[in-house]
This record gives C-alpha cells, structure tokens and sequence, in this order.
C-alpha cells in the first residue's frame, strides 16, 4: 500500500466548477468506466466525502481491467475528464489496496508525470522514492522506469520533468557497462527532448551516444527529423535526412511522412510536393498516413469539407483539380494513382468494399472520388462483372469526438446525396452504405 494517504485535493470544488471539456483527441473508455467517472464528476460536486465514497465503492466491485481503465483515462494527457485529474492520485491509492493490485513501475511513471504537471511535487518525489526502494539496485528496471517517466513528462509537455528524469537517468548510466541500456537509455532522452520541442538538446545528446561508442538507430534519427520539422527548422530538419542517408538508413514511408507533415505544418506546399516526387523516384510507397499528412494541408479541399451539408461534391478528380490552386492542383496529381485505393477496396463477383477506416475527412473525400473514377472504369467500360452488392465502410463513430458520430459517415453521406447516389445507410449496419451493383452501374453509367 502506498504512504500516500487517500485525501481529495482542496482543488476539487475549483476544477470541478469547471465545464467539462472533452478533448480534441478521445481516449476509448468501457462503459462502466464512463459511468463511474461521469457519476463522480456529477455527484460529488461539493462533498469531498461522496467522492471518497464512490472511489471506494467502484474499486471494490469493478474488475482489475475495468479500475485501471478509469486511472488511465486521468492520466492520460487526453483525457475524457480533465476536470477530474486531481482525484488521480485518491484513485490509485484506492486500487493499490485492492487484492488484485500488482505494483508497476510503468503506471507509477504515468502517475508522477500527471502530479509533477499539477506541481504536485512532494508527492510525485514521494511515489519516485517509493519505486527506488522498492527496486533496490537493480539499476536496469530503475534506469527503464526513467526511461518510462521521460516519455510520460514529455506526453505532457513537462521540460522540467523531462530534464530532471534524464539527469537522473544518466547518473545511473555511470555505473552501467550495459551497451543496451545505455542505448535504450539515450533513445528515451532524445525522443523525450524531441517532443517538448527542444531538437538541439536531443542532437547533442545523440553526438554523446556517438562518443560513447554507440552508433544512433532509426529511431533516434527519426525523432530529430520529426522534432526539427514540425518546429519548421527545413534546413537542419534535411540535414539530419541526408546523415540519416549517409548513416546506411533507406529513407521510408514513415521517414517521409514525417517530413511532408513538417512541411504542411507551416504551409510549405512546394517542399511538399517536391517531396512527393522523390518518393515517387524513389519508389517509396505511398500509404493512408501519406494521404491524411497531405490533404490536410491543403487549404481549399479542408474548406470544402468544413461543412460537408453544403459541400460542393465534383464528380471527377479532373473537375476537382480545377477548383484548386496550382500547389493543390499538383499535390492531388501526385497522389492519386498509389496503391492506397487498391488496398482499401476489396472486388469479387460477390461485392465490391471500400473500407474508409483510418483516413482523415480530406483523404476520405479524394478517396471517394478516386474510388467513383475506378468504379465507372470497371463497370460502365466493361471491364469487371458487375458485384452484386457494393459497400462502403465508413465506421460509426464510436472513436469519434462525439460518440455515435462519424464526421467520414456524414461527409459520404453527403457526397453520395449531393450525387443523387443509390447508396444508402444498410440497416443492419450504421456504419456502411450499401446498394445493389446494378444500381450503381446505372447511376455511374448516367454521371460518366
């Protein structure tokens, strides 16, 4: 059981008054879980002892699995309720009285990141001296729970918390002759420093790694692209490309990726689309990440989808691409032709699938009209038998920002209506549309 004593923070009546707000990214919840954090957020309002009271109450009747979902959920910097993250820390004092409870260095991280945010330093100190006794010398499960701790604070975007667990990790490398360690140990540090946007720190820690004799894998090269990149730092972000090249690595799809979402990021359209040429020379394949870094990029097409209700649906790439500028213009040509519809659509005799799930609004509206193009070439030239039933998968919404609502579903829906499409939401699943294949061909065959 841990020190730490199960008491309601005095800052509860001040997070609470305030409104929830769901964050942009959503963490997946079961639903007892979301119950109990939204019967803990309404109830307990102004009684600091209710609040104890159905701590306790759901801990003791809900699963392991179900209990740590809840914990998770506050500790994530993504949270459904930031407005109860201050009861993280009653919470697990609760679950670490359960009999099921098995100590984890990896949860305790993730807990010490959330208090060291809310400058709860007396207690994150207390659970980190908690940890170091608990794992003695056992310096490498000591050293892969800074390890841990580096990522949690760099999750949060705490550069004290970051800083203070690489000092602290580095003092125990002293005494390490493990290559592996040291290796795992510089990787977390420079990935930490990368993603609390201080690149510089991360490269001279990476010349440390060098100096010790360790050669940096993909993984530390890619962080340093990614971290120079999104703070639009091009020419140190190609420099680090080009010695990522010289080190003996093959730049890839996710290498890329990583750097056309730098060049969108500040709206660099050109860089983009230069980028996507070399890929092509390259023969680097193109993928869904690809597609959703792109489009979302480009401004005319993330207007047009804003609103999906009033959203003026070509019926051609062609007609399209006539409605953006130039940059646009030759980014859509540069993507359509990959694999990426090819692996997103399946066709037998019996059904034709288009599964939409992973792609951004922007990727799922080209895709559409990719998917339309090919449709019409295969079953009005003649190409392929007609499918008898033809589906699209758009998913229904139940990772969405609003549960239940699907932003790709309402844009197809739209698509398909505005194109007096035959497609409609199959009853026995809302998150498809479905018609029959002569429908389709007979609605193609009269749009072509």
């Amino acid at each position: 059981m841990s020190s730490l004593q199960l008491t309601l923070p005095h800052s509860w009546m001040h997070h609470h008054q305030q409104s929830l707000r769901l964050c942009s990214v959503k963490c997946a919840l079961t639903k007892q879980s979301e119950r109990f954090l939204s019967s803990l957020s309404a109830a307990a309002a102004d009684d600091f002892s209710a609040a104890n009271r159905l701590i306790r109450k759901f801990v003791n009747s809900s699963s392991k699995a179900i209990a740590l979902d809840a914990l998770s959920n506050l500790l994530s910097p993504n949270t459904n309720y930031p407005n109860l993250t201050s009861l993280a820390l009653p919470i697990y004092s609760t679950i670490s009285e359960a009999n099921w409870f098995i100590w984890n260095p990896k949860l305790v991280s993730e807990l010490v990141a959330l208090l060291f945010k809310q400058s709860k330093f007396n207690e994150a100190e207390t659970l980190i001296y908690e940890t170091e006794q608990k794992l003695g010398l056992r310096d490498r499960e000591l050293a892969f729970f800074y390890c841990n701790l580096i990522e949690s604070h760099s999750k949060h975007k705490s550069a004290q918390g970051v800083h203070e667990s690489s000092t602290r990790l580095k003092e125990l490398l002293l005494n390490s002759n493990s290559v592996y360690l040291k290796r795992k140990a510089y990787g977390s540090m420079i990935s930490g420093y990368c993603a609390i946007d201080l690149p510089y720190q991360a490269e001279e820690l990476m010349e440390e790694m060098k100096n010790l004799g360790i050669k940096p894998s993909e993984f530390e090269f890619r962080n340093l692209i990614h971290g120079f990149g999104k703070l639009g730092f091009f020419e140190d972000m190609e420099r680090i490309v080009r010695e990522f090249e010289n080190s003996g690595f093959e730049v890839d799809t996710v290498c890329s990726n990583m750097i056309l979402s730098s060049y969108g990021i500040h709206n660099d359209l050109a860089k983009m689309n230069s980028w996507l040429l070399k890929m092509k020379d390259l023969e680097i394949p193109i993928n869904i990440r690809t597609y959703n870094s792109v489009l979302n990029s480009c401004p005319t097409i993330i207007s047009l989808i804003s609103n999906p209700k009033n959203i003026p649906t070509p019926n051609s790439i062609k007609e399209l691409a006539g409605n953006l500028g130039k940059e646009e213009a030759m980014l859509i040509e540069n993507l359509v032709g990959s694999s990426v519809l090819g692996e997103a659509m399946e066709w037998n005799p019996k059904e034709c699938k288009l599964d939409l799930h992973g792609m951004h609004l922007s990727s799922a509206y080209l895709v559409m009209l990719e998917w339309i193009q090919e449709m019409t070439s295969r079953i009005c030239d003649g190409q392929d038998v007609i499918p008898m039933e033809i589906i699209v998968v758009c998913g229904s919404g139940k990772h969405s920002q609003i549960r239940g609502e699907s932003p790709v579903k309402s844009l197809v829906k739209e698509m398909m209506r505005s194109m007096k499409s035959p497609m409609r939401i199959d009853r026995k699943n809302v998150g498809c549309f479905v018609a029959k294949g002569k429908a389709v061909k007979d609605w193609l065959c009269m749009i072509k």
